[in-house]
């Protein structure tokens, strides 16, 4: 059987290397034949057998919608942090008095992604922060550029927020990705949870990725 998540696209080894990609695919859970026939096994042998797994998947059920409460504060979090982030590199930009295109649209999306709406669109929340990072590499290019602007005592408090922030919103990413991968393993854990999970209709979270230019930099000389 094949991987359901296949990070190669071939088999052989490639000598320069092979660089990792988070795969945005959402898998959803699903229980054959066995789980249907599992379930009536234990009603015939009797209204307890029967009554005691249907409680144990009344827990599985409360238990996922925690869990699924504790991925949405994480990724409200991160959010939170990213508005944040937003009007502090709208200062810098009036402040740099460039040029630096801050697209409403995108603060916009930012915002709405607050307090879980939109919730279930991981891969648009991935997408906001790129654009955001491309926003902040952009304006800092600017500042480094300048010595007079770098040297300027507001512009050089705000590259500080930002910094500061971005180290938050790398945190709470860590936290954000424990809860998705808590997530996804706990709604494939059979019998009780993954035929909760299956009946509730759920799918695997995709977790926060960085994007390709990121990447790019990162295979970079710095030395």
């Amino acid at each position: 059987m094949a991987n359901e998540l296949d990070e190669t696209d071939e088999s052989t080894v490639k000598p320069e290397g092979r660089d990792t990609h988070v795969i945005e695919k959402k898998i959803p859970v699903t229980v054959g034949v066995g789980s249907t026939i599992f379930q009536i096994i234990l009603w015939v042998l009797g209204i307890i057998p029967g009554l005691i797994f249907l409680l144990i998947k009344i827990k599985a059920k409360n238990y996922l919608r925690g869990l699924q409460q504790k991925v949405q504060s994480c990724a409200s979090t991160i959010d939170n942090y990213m508005e944040q982030r937003v009007m502090i590199l709208k200062n810098a930009a009036k402040l740099l008095d460039k040029a630096v295109d801050l697209d409403k649209e995108i603060l916009e999306k930012v915002s709405a992604y607050r307090g879980g709406a939109n919730h279930e669109d991981d891969v648009a929340r991935n997408t906001a922060a790129q654009q955001i990072g491309g926003i902040s590499r952009a304006i800092h290019v600017g500042v480094e550029a300048d010595p007079n602007i770098k040297a300027h005592a507001e512009i050089a408090d705000a590259m500080q927020q930002k910094s500061y922030l971005q180290r938050e919103i790398t945190a709470a990413r860590d936290l954000y990705n424990d809860a998705v991968l808590e997530w996804n393993q706990a709604i494939f854990q059979w019998p009780a949870k993954m035929i909760a999970a299956a009946e509730c209709g759920y799918t695997t979270r995709i977790p926060f990725s960085t994007s390709e230019e990121i990447k790019k930099e990162a295979r970079g000389t710095f030395f």
